[in-house]
């Protein structure tokens, strides 16, 4: 892997592989290391995009094909972040150069990155519940209209009045 990103031009003591971590304190304290993290794909890393969110470190994430590809974009869409978003794997690349470009604005992010994740739609559990409960309701009504609109064509020789 190392090799992979030395032929990029991406010098090796700017990378560290790190080994699992037993203890979820020892695991999250290695975000303090980091400037930003690189959410993986095509397969999009969820728990640990939302780990690196929380513990103020900006991820890059690119946009894909399905719901597996599309995570990070629905994490960084969340929270505020829609330019950490690329479209494409030179996209990605550009961004991660931009991005780790200006240090000072980087450090302003990561200063209020935290509170930013925590008042996000991405954390309101009551307004998520309440949309939730709201998309059940709807689901059941339509439900309902279309078992009520079957069995009235089942009555009628499967014919609609």
């Amino acid at each position: 892997f190392l090799q992979a990103l030395k032929s990029e031009g991406v010098e090796e003591w700017r990378v560290d592989l790190a080994p699992l971590d037993p203890a979820t304190s020892d695991h999250l304290r290695k975000y303090n290391l980091m400037d930003i993290s690189l959410d993986p794909f095509p397969y999009a890393g969820t728990t640990t995009t939302c780990e690196s969110l929380f513990m103020g470190v900006p991820c890059i994430t690119m946009r894909g094909a399905c719901h597996a590809h599309n995570v990070g974009v629905s994490l960084m869409t969340s929270v505020g972040l829609d330019d950490w978003i690329a479209a494409s794997e030179d996209e990605y690349v550009a961004i991660a150069k931009r991005k780790t470009s200006n240090l000072l604005e980087l450090a302003d992010l990561r200063a209020r990155l935290r509170g930013q994740m925590l008042k996000s739609r991405l954390c309101d559990a009551p307004k998520f519940v309440n949309e939730l409960e709201d998309t059940f309701e709807n689901l059941w009504r339509r439900f309902c209209e279309k078992t009520s609109i079957t069995q009235k064509n089942d009555l009628n020789g499967g014919h609609a009045n």
